[in-house]
């Protein structure tokens, strides 16, 4: 394992800072910290790293990670949404191998970058522990994990590729989190994002998911740019697919049943599952050539930290 140069793991109650060997995990198990003496709570060989944090805090239902696991491989927005975050890691950071993911939940994404390439280093974060522990099964045996509030990212100058995919929208502060993302990074290292998009599509399932925001069409470049980073890509996501989208949010607007409208998003019929597949595989294609689509339910940004 090739070790990002200068990388360095903070402790969490004392705050110092000291290298992290190359041939050691993130956060090894009996990791104790050596000035202080702090020792990180373990569950099931997983650091914990916010175990004091509220979990209110945090917008995002646990339980939820159940529900979603079974349509993570067959439902369309699953399956083309990963296939276009691993092409663009292809395409735009062919030199990353170091790679680190906020708020992996059960590692659907997770699973598509290990088969990107060989990396260094690959690490999953989530704050819900039960997520890492539905998906450890089904990630390779090198993918480190850690249960972690993405706003106090202990690691400094440690990744050359961050990830954070439909998670911002779940934290008030997200620019906290842009920052602390920021930090993490070597110099000139990538980071990639992606968030729902267009308030005006905000409905049922906005509220089940526990969004906190969907953003405006600029506004998360924006607020890169003011973290210091240059955006490198950036288009929408799911374009041709938006009337229906658009449609679906204004039936969920007046449908009382959160169980019906959560199941609307994702029990949908297999021939329009593959229907819809194809339709979207034709976006990402196109996206991969370079395109970029002005409007669409997400966004997703690749940008490089500017020093």
């Amino acid at each position: 394992m090739t070790p990002s140069t200068g990388a360095l793991r903070k402790c969490p109650r004392c705050g110092t800072s000291k290298p992290i060997s190359a041939t050691e995990r993130l956060l090894p198990v009996d990791w104790r910290c050596s000035s202080c003496g702090f020792q990180l709570p373990i569950l099931e060989g997983i650091p914990l790293l916010a175990s004091q944090v509220d979990p209110h805090s945090i917008r995002m239902d646990a339980g939820s990670y159940e529900q979603l696991s079974g349509h993570e491989r067959t439902h369309f927005w699953f399956r083309t949404r990963n296939r276009l975050l691993s092409g663009l890691a292809r395409k735009y950071c062919p030199a990353a191998r170091h790679y680190f993911e906020i708020g992996c939940g059960d590692g659907p994404v997770l699973r598509a970058m290990t088969a990107v390439r060989r990396w260094d280093r690959v690490a999953g974060s989530e704050f819900h522990v039960a997520a890492l522990l539905l998906g450890r099964s089904q990630l390779p045996a090198n993918v480190e994990l850690l249960q972690m509030d993405a706003r106090d990212i202990p690691f400094e100058n440690a990744f050359d590729l961050i990830g954070a995919f439909d998670v911002l929208e779940h934290i008030v502060e997200d620019e906290k989190v842009i920052d602390q993302v920021r930090t993490a990074l070597t110099s000139r290292g990538f980071a990639m994002f992606s968030v729902p998009q267009h308030p005006s599509l905000w409905g049922a399932p906005d509220e089940i998911a526990q969004h906190v925001r969907r953003y405006r069409r600029d506004e998360l470049e924006v607020k890169l740019v003011r973290a210091r980073f240059e955006i490198i890509f950036s288009t929408s996501f799911l374009t041709l697919l938006l009337p229906v989208m658009a449609a679906s949010r204004l039936v969920s607007r007046g449908t009382k049943s959160e169980k019906s409208t959560s199941d609307s998003e994702f029990n949908i019929p297999n021939w329009i599952n593959a229907l819809f597949g194809v339709i979207t595989d034709l976006e990402v294609s196109l996206s991969l050539l370079g395109m970029r689509w002005p409007v669409g339910g997400s966004r997703v940004i690749v940008a490089k930290r500017a020093d």
